[in-house]
């Protein structure tokens, strides 16, 4: 299990690390997955950083359509891409690692090496993001305080690929904050580092000092400083970009009016805001990341609000939503975007939950409508469950139960779908509809396996 997840890339290492530590406990568990882990990095660094300048590509690393290009083909305008989220996923694994590495550190100084060479990873990736890039265009946008991917061109010229979505927040979630023992302990180290700075002032200028004590005395890794910080935060925060009443959308609002459009290749290429389903057949067409909210990119952002909120204590305010005057610290920022979050499974004052849209068979059937479905992703606007969903298309107009529960349970592994026809899924299908037609409670049938499971 390790094995596989581990091989996925750099986003899964924090499951691997914690799942690792409950079993064997924090210093076993840090030592068992370290090695793996290791070799895992050692892969991105050797084979995802084309020209060694800590620039990392890998493809669309699970979002789907959301950039201009379909990120793991050829780009019709030759050349490649620098990647905004696969070096933030890079330096938030650098990140883990240094803090694997300090917690070895505490009881066996010979991970002090360790220690110093993910430190040393942290800031080369950390300081590629803000400023590095090729043909001088670093991700960074100052004009705009977003990130961007970097578009290479063959002829050695570069540019912003200008979309506002999750690929210039994933920055944001490479912030680890880390108290201060091991420094304590190791006073050396903290030469060693203050010694890697200061030759390098090129490459630290522009974001975060990790050496620089806050509150209570500890440090933060981050690409963002404060200044970059509540520059995206400012967009983050703002319901007419990211911020929806159910969370943080995958693309930013601003792109419904003013999508991005590129010609290459002979083509339009054109990002809109699309808070449901997508419009492209880019991977199949079933998956969406121009626009819906995605549960795990959320919690991430909720994770990284509450390290910079260990670094910056109580003083570091900023207004959420932006423009309403209303000003909070990160932690309770991290509090709203999970009330929002929640907000989609809550029934509201009609009883009516986000989650379940129009349908009305689980908005109102007693049988139903508190059997609590977890969706792949949720509508950017009004937090219905997309991709998974038990369609109302025909639960509105009632045309038939068999209609309906033919419905209901395509995709669920019941041959009721297109291309399967067997006798036996029939004769179940048939006792099913006969009991949803005699009001019978549907989840007494032999056909009901996803909604049984959700009832447990």
């Amino acid at each position: 299990m390790l094995t596989r997840l581990y091989m996925r890339g750099p986003r899964s290492l924090p499951t691997v690390w914690k799942r690792r530590k409950r079993a064997l406990g924090i210093r076993n568990g840090s030592r068992a997955v370290s090695s793996k882990l290791l070799l895992n990095f050692t892969w991105w660094v050797n084979r995802k950083d084309r020209s060694g300048k800590n620039v990392f590509e890998g493809g669309f690393l699970g979002l789907d359509n959301i950039g201009v290009f379909d990120r793991s083909a050829p780009l019709p305008t030759g050349g490649y891409l620098e990647q905004a989220d696969g070096t933030a996923w890079m330096a938030l694994f650098a990140d883990n690692m240094l803090e694997i590495a300090k917690e070895l550190a505490m009881t066996d100084e010979d991970y002090l090496d360790m220690v110093i060479k993910f430190f040393e990873h942290d800031v080369w990736i950390t300081s590629s993001l803000v400023h590095l890039g090729g043909g001088g265009t670093g991700m960074w946008d100052e004009e705009d305080g977003f990130f961007y991917d970097v578009l290479l061109l063959p002829d050695g010229s570069a540019r912003r690929l200008k979309v506002r979505s999750m690929v210039g927040l994933l920055p944001l979630c490479a912030a680890t904050s880390f108290e201060p023992e091991l420094l304590r302990k190791y006073p050396e180290i903290g030469e060693r580092f203050r010694w890697f700075m200061d030759s390098r002032p090129e490459l630290t200028q522009a974001f975060q000092d990790p050496l620089k004590a806050g509150f209570a005395g500890r440090h933060l890794f981050s690409v963002l400083d404060e200044s970059k910080l509540r520059r995206v935060l400012e967009k983050m925060l703002d319901e007419d970009e990211f911020l929806s009443p159910y969370g943080i959308r995958s693309l930013s609002r601003y792109h419904s009016d003013h999508p991005y459009e590129l010609a290459a290749g002979g083509r339009e290429y054109r990002v809109g805001y699309l808070p449901a389903e997508s419009d492209s057949g880019m991977f199949g067409g079933n998956s969406n990341w121009r626009g819906p909210i995605w549960m795990p990119v959320n919690m991430m952002i909720v994770r990284a609000l509450v390290n910079y909120y260990a670094y910056y204590g109580n003083e570091f305010t900023i207004e959420c939503p932006t423009g309403s005057g209303q000003r909070m610290n990160l932690y309770q920022v991290a509090e709203e975007i999970t009330r929002r979050l929640t907000r989609i499974f809550l029934a509201g004052p009609s009883g009516q939950r986000p989650v379940y849209g129009g349908c009305r068979k689980f908005q109102e059937d007693p049988h139903w409508r508190d059997l609590i479905l977890f969706h792949e992703y949720f509508h950017g606007d009004n937090g219905a469950g997309i991709r998974g969903q038990p369609s109302d298309r025909l639960d509105r107009d009632h045309r038939s139960n068999d209609a309906y529960v033919r419905n209901q349970y395509r995709g669920t592994g019941v041959g009721v779908g297109p291309g399967r026809d067997d006798s036996g899924d029939r004769i179940r299908l048939e006792r099913a509809t006969e009991s949803a037609g005699k009001g019978r409670d549907p989840r007494q049938t032999e056909l009901t396996r996803r909604p049984t499971l959700a009832a447990k």
